[in-house]
């Protein structure tokens, strides 16, 4: 489980993640366990200027059309300061990618196999 750096944004985090679907499954004001489905990491109440513009974690998905059609319908970008989405785009390592950057700076490459597409 990874360890991510809120960046002085924890409650903004906290609100992030439960509206695209992820459970606080522990929280206190220093930590927080989030979980969605076999994707779990800890949010740290904490600033880490290493973590600035190079902080990424990735997420496999099942079906990756259903989680852009999720995503780009809460007007994510709108609700919290930050947050960046980007369309479905196929990669030359594999995989098929949505990229959203949350409240705290944090690159998520959320994707599926490209292989997985063809079956």
């Amino acid at each position: 489980m990874a360890f991510v750096p809120a960046q002085g944004r924890y409650e903004d985090a906290l609100r992030f993640y439960e509206a695209i679907g992820f459970e606080v499954d522990f929280r206190s004001d220093s930590i927080s366990v989030i979980r969605k489905d076999q994707c779990r990491f800890f949010l740290q109440n904490v600033a880490w200027d290493g973590a600035r513009d190079n902080f990424m974690m990735s997420l496999e998905v099942n079906d990756l059309d259903a989680w852009w059609e999720m995503l780009s319908g809460l007007d994510l970008t709108e609700r919290f300061d930050g947050v960046q989405l980007r369309a479905p785009e196929d990669y030359p390592w594999g995989k098929r990618e949505i990229h959203l950057i949350d409240p705290c700076g944090v690159l998520w490459h959320i994707a599926v196999p490209i292989s997985a597409l063809a079956t």
